[in-house]
């Protein structure tokens, strides 16, 4: 091997490398012990690696003047986000260390909720509010004043007869006119009367064509004391009744409305009529105008007083003929009333020549007489 061979061998260059790489190693060892000893000579804890903190100043908004409210519930602050700081290690008592803070994030703008309308409520006491005075609540209105119907009736006291002349039988054929609901309308109408001294039968019909018929029938017997019903029907489309117990002083109704006592010479709505031209018959003296007779009239469903008061002799002018008749008039006591208006002939036994009745809206039926005929 020449010179230049020996020289780049690789066994020559270890041999030569080896002290230089000894000594590097020991100095190399030597640095690394004395920094890591560093710390604790010279007693400081190292320091944590932070950014440089930035701060800015808001000011803050100038108070808003408190105005009294009600007391309501705090509105809901609006979620605020975490705020992350880097917190070093407690340092040493006898040296002094600065507070290394991370940039806060840029705040964002709170949502606030504006606060519930307030209802109006009395002035706080710890800061009152004027208030203007309110106006002085107008008094309230008087209490509209109760129909007549509500107030008690007065009494009448009914009339008792014990001296009675009945017609004989007869048929009475009358002219109908009259107004329903702002509409007028025509019909014809009969009233047929029989007796025998001991029991009688009475049936008032009136028809009107197209609409067919209503018919009142009074059935019963002749007693002392006048008239005695035993069964009153109305019939228009389908019937209703009342029942007389005449022994038991009770009166019951096909309609299932409450019983009725009975009053002494009680009547039904068509025989009312055949008893006062009975009563009137047999004393006609008796019944001055201006006298008032009273009786209990019974109804298909219900019972009430009727009191007629005598208005004296009218002329009535009647399809056929001007003749001399009695007026009696039945005036409302209640609120929904009819007004009843009878003209009775003297010399036919004090039938009715004319019967006139109003309801209290207005609508009425007016029957006036045109033939008389035998049964």
């Amino acid at each position: 091997m020449d010179g230049d061979e020996a020289l780049h061998s690789p066994t020559s260059l270890t041999k030569r490398s080896l002290p230089l790489l000894a000594t590097a190693s020991a100095v190399l060892l030597a640095h690394l012990a004395l920094l890591h000893s560093l710390p604790t000579l010279l007693k400081v804890q190292p320091p944590t690696v932070v950014r440089t903190l930035t701060t800015r100043t808001i000011a803050a908004p100038p108070p808003v003047e408190a105005v009294p409210t009600p007391p309501r519930p705090a509105p809901r602050p609006a979620p605020k986000k975490p705020v992350r700081k880097a917190v070093p290690a407690p340092p040493p008592d006898d040296v002094p260390t600065t507070v290394a803070v991370a940039e806060p994030e840029p705040p964002e703008p709170a949502s606030v909720e504006p606060p519930p309308l307030p209802t109006p409520p009395e002035p706080p006491t710890s800061a009152p509010v004027p208030v203007e005075a309110p106006a002085p609540a107008p008094p309230p209105p008087a209490p509209p004043p109760e129909p007549a119907a509500s107030a008690p009736l007065p009494t009448v006291p009914l009339t008792h007869a014990t001296r009675f002349a009945f017609p004989e039988p007869v048929r009475l054929l009358y002219t109908l006119t009259g107004e329903a609901k702002k509409m007028g309308y025509h019909a014809r109408g009969e009233l047929l009367w029989k007796q025998d001294g001991q029991n009688y039968e009475a049936t008032l019909q009136a028809s009107m064509l197209f609409l067919g018929s209503r018919t009142r029938t009074s059935t019963g017997s002749i007693t002392p004391e006048g008239l005695a019903p035993q069964r009153f029907s109305d019939k228009w489309r389908s019937e209703v009744a009342a029942h007389f117990d005449q022994a038991n002083h009770r009166v019951s109704f096909s309609a299932n409305t409450p019983d009725v006592a009975l009053e002494t010479a009680a009547q039904d709505q068509l025989s009312v009529v055949l008893q006062i031209a009975g009563l009137l018959a047999a004393d006609p003296a008796g019944y001055p105008k201006g006298t008032t007779i009273a009786v209990q009239t019974i109804g298909p469903k219900d019972a009430d007083v009727w009191a007629f008061t005598v208005e004296g002799p009218e002329k009535s002018y009647l399809p056929y003929d001007s003749i001399d008749t009695l007026k009696l008039t039945r005036n409302p006591r209640k609120a929904f009333d009819q007004k009843v208006e009878l003209w009775l002939l003297p010399s036919m036994g004090y039938l009715p020549a004319r019967l006139k009745i109003t309801n209290a809206n207005g609508d009425y039926i007016d029957q006036q007489l045109r033939a008389v005929e035998k049964p």
